[in-house]
C-alpha cells in the first residue's frame, strides 16, 4: 500500500491532474448535486431535479436565450461564531444547471413545484409551425 501512495508521488502530472480532472468533469467533480430525470409526458417535459433540504425560497429558476437556468442556495444562514470548526463537510454555497429548451418556450410554458426535496419543472412542448401555404401573386 505505501508502494502505490510512493509511485503516484513520484509523477509530477499527478498535482496537475485533479484540476484537469475537474475542469473535464472527470472523478473529482461534483455529480451528486442536482440529479435531474427528465421525461417526456406527451404535451410537456418533465424535469425531476432533487434538491435535498433545499427551501422553495433558495431556488431560482430563469429563462434566456431559450436556457431554463436553474440555481440553488444552500448551506448554513448563519456561521458558527461561537465555536471552532473540527470538520466541516456540508457544503455551503449554491449550484446552477441549464438545460436548452428551445426559443419558443416563454415563462408561461413553464411550470415548479418543489414536493419532498424533489423540484418538478414541467416544460411544454412548443407546437410545431404550421406550414403555409404557396400564395401567388398577380401580376400586374
Amino acid at each position: 500500500m505505501s508502494n502505490y501512495y510512493l509511485s503516484k508521488r513520484s509523477n509530477p502530472f499527478d498535482l496537475i491532474d485533479p484540476f484537469f480532472d475537474a475542469f473535464w468533469g472527470g472523478n473529482n467533480a461534483r455529480t451528486d448535486v442536482m440529479r435531474t430525470d427528465i421525461t417526456d409526458e406527451g404535451d410537456h417535459y418533465l424535469l425531476k431535479i432533487d434538491m435535498p433540504s433545499i427551501a422553495k425560497e433558495d431556488i431560482k429558476i430563469s429563462l434566456a436565450e431559450g436556457y431554463l437556468s436553474i440555481t440553488a442556495t444552500f448551506g448554513d444562514k448563519e456561521d458558527n461564531k461561537e465555536g471552532r470548526y473540527l470538520r466541516r463537510e456540508r457544503h455551503v454555497g449554491s449550484y446552477t444547471r441549464s438545460f436548452y429548451v428551445g426559443d419558443e418556450v416563454t415563462e408561461e410554458d413553464l411550470k415548479a413545484k418543489l414536493e419532498e426535496g424533489v423540484l418538478l419543472v414541467s416544460v411544454t412542448k412548443p407546437q410545431p409551425k404550421k406550414k403555409e401555404d404557396k400564395k401567388f401573386i398577380a401580376i400586374e
